[in-house]
């Protein structure tokens, strides 16, 4: 069959057409691919979290409710090479993102989160308080924080290694390690730290450790900013003069930590419970207890620093205004003192 010379070219030419037409639908295709939305949400960006065991599909898996498409998303991720370069931490996606934009931030944008912590009693409250603001558990961190080797380079022993850490707002990356979360905190605690602070706990005669000691102790006993500095110099005074502390707030703690039960409410300190035998105890031992009894916020250690000028040896709690004081400078006059917040516990049936 003669075919002619001009259907031979016009087949070419349709040949021609129809593989430009598949080149350019294919790169249309790749381009709508990497450069067209692929978010599927109504807010104005959202968060999420990538945990370093995750893979290219378990990242997809919890994409899956913010994209329209997660295969196209894995398409994109291979051909940019991500999925053997997944970073763990937090992330952000904005609306209306390609999967171009999404796999970029992924690789540059990690955000970092607000860790906050304060009044923490131990350093296992603290681990936990840290585990649910960052991808470590509390045991790795616990760990890291009692690390003997680091404590021993830095001054600090296992029981008072919470006064290494200064409350407060930080940011951290959301998957930090534990031993970087640990040697921040040894930055912030020298930060904190300043040549003026230190020249006061000297005066005060007491080492840094011993200040965060008896700023819990302040810390337990009120939350009135105004009576801190007040209270601190009357523990003061009573060291000075080599008398015991005789601090109620040590009393509980050692009970708590007896029953090694640390959600136990005391509201009472009975006659009985000044017996403990505990290296907290300061009716039974004299001087400091060994470590912090909590975290007190950085406004009691400057109370600590800062203590008010007086003679004052004692104080209870005023019945008339709960949460305060009534000081005194003898004994006499705080038995009588006492004598009136033990009636106002009695008439208020608070018998422990």
């Amino acid at each position: 069959m003669f075919i002619s010379k001009n259907f031979r070219l016009k087949k070419r030419s349709y040949f021609i057409i129809l593989i430009s037409l598949i080149v350019i639908v294919y790169f249309i295709n790749s381009f709508l691919i990497y450069f067209s939305n692929n978010t599927d949400f109504n807010f104005k960006e959202i968060t999420f979290y990538i945990d370093n065991d995750d893979n290219i599909d378990s990242l997809a898996i919890k994409l899956q409710p913010y994209l329209k498409s997660t295969n196209n998303f894995i398409k994109v991720a291979k051909k940019k090479g991500y999925i053997n370069n997944i970073k763990s931490g937090k992330y952000l996606i904005k609306k209306g993102s390609s999967n171009n934009d999404i796999i970029n931030n992924l690789r540059i944008n990690r955000l970092t989160v607000k860790v906050v912590f304060n009044n923490q009693e131990r350093l296992e409250d603290l681990a936990s308080r840290v585990s649910k603001q960052i991808m470590t558990d509390s045991i790795s961190l616990i760990k890291s924080f009692l690390d003997s080797d680091f404590l021993n380079k830095k001054g600090f022993d296992s029981l008072n290694a919470l006064s290494m850490y200064i409350p407060n707002t930080y940011d951290f990356y959301w998957d930090v390690s534990p031993e970087k979360f640990r040697d921040r905190m040894w930055n912030e605690y020298n930060s904190f730290w300043t040549k003026d602070l230190k020249i006061k706990a000297k005066k005060n005669n007491l080492s840094k450790i011993e200040v965060y000691i008896l700023a819990s102790i302040v810390q337990k006993e009120s939350s009135k900013e105004i009576e801190k500095s007040k209270i601190a110099s009357v523990y003061l005074n009573r060291i000075k003069r080599n008398m015991k502390l005789q601090a109620d707030p040590t009393v509980i703690y050692a009970m708590k930590k007896e029953s090694n039960n640390f959600k136990k409410i005391i509201k009472r300190v009975l006659y009985k419970d000044l017996k403990i035998k505990s290296i907290h105890n300061t009716y039974y031992n004299k001087g400091l207890p060994p470590s912090p009894i909590c975290m007190p916020d950085v406004s009691t250690i400057k109370a600590v620093l800062n203590p008010e000028n007086h003679n004052y040896l004692y104080f209870v709690v005023d019945p008339q205004k709960p949460g305060f004081h009534l000081f005194s400078k003898d004994l006499v006059q705080h038995n009588k003192n006492k004598k009136k917040y033990t009636n106002w516990l009695n008439k208020k049936k608070i018998f422990r």
